[in-house]
């Protein structure tokens, strides 16, 4: 009957952290469980896919005889230096490009353009321009990011409640003063958010860069296992980008909620 409450989970009701916690680990039991019958019990060759204990066996080797954990750094290193590098100038210009209309008018076509362009195309230019030292892998998370953080940032302050606007102009505040108390607060949980959400797109991109040209990352090992079929190896190393992004996901998540507490009102 229209209008009839049908049980079950409701849409958009948020549930209890515990139960999140419990349904989120629940995943990856069934993950890895599906993973273990398939491989121990036979179903698929270890050639193509290692088992989740050799897995285990073959990461510890990694890092306890292999210096793996140095590689760990090295891409860590490039991942949080080439988007640090993106933000610190996508900021600015994506903050005047939402406020005023006119510096949108002029960067809005190029930049929707180039967002487009894989950051991976640019591999064999960077090579010949900057070699195969840092600055070429630097520059392709700088790529991968910097024309998708402006776009976004330009949207998020663009989209400020006219209402608050007007009621600022009321106030007295001057042009200046509207970006500064109004816009930039107004976007700032958003623009949080769009950080926390290219940081992990800049993970694909260096790992890109450190399968061609690259001595030492994640990217490295796992080319190098490539050519040894080693599945275990590929797969740790896999699983690592996996674990460091989901722990800097969270952290992002937990230093917005601290931040920006008034804007989780209402959820």
């Amino acid at each position: 009957m229209p209008g009839r409450r049908s049980p079950g989970v409701k849409p958009l009701t948020p549930v209890t952290p515990a139960a999140r916690v419990a349904l989120g680990a629940a995943f990856f039991v069934l993950f890895f469980g599906a993973w273990a019958v398939a491989t121990l019990g036979g179903h698929i060759s270890k050639t193509f896919l290692a088992d989740p204990l050799t897995m285990l066996r073959s990461g510890w080797t990694l890092l306890a005889e292999m210096g793996f954990a140095v590689d760990i750094g090295m891409t860590v290193w490039r991942v949080v230096g080439g988007f640090l590098i993106a933000a610190a100038l996508a900021l600015p210009l994506g903050i005047a490009m939402g406020a005023y209309k006119p510096i949108e008018a002029f960067f809005e076509p190029f930049v929707s353009f180039a967002r487009y362009l894989p950051a991976s195309a640019f591999i064999p230019l960077l090579i010949l321009w900057a070699g195969l030292g840092e600055a070429q892998k630097l520059s392709v998370i700088f790529i991968g990011s910097f024309f998708n953080l402006v776009l976004m940032i330009a949207v998020a302050v663009g989209n400020a409640r006219r209402d608050l606007v007007e009621a600022a102009y009321t106030l007295g505040c001057s042009h200046g003063s509207i970006v500064r108390r109004v816009l930039i607060p107004g976007a700032a949980p958003e623009i949080a958010e769009i950080l926390r959400m290219v940081l992990g797109w800049a993970w694909t991109y260096v790992i890109v860069a450190e399968l061609i040209g690259a001595s030492s990352g994640i990217g490295h090992m796992i080319t190098d296992s490539q050519a040894l079929l080693a599945t275990d190896q590929i797969i740790f190393g896999i699983l690592v980008i996996g674990l460091i992004g989901l722990a800097s996901d969270l952290l992002f998540k937990a230093a917005n909620r601290r931040l920006f507490r008034w804007a989780q009102l209402g959820r």
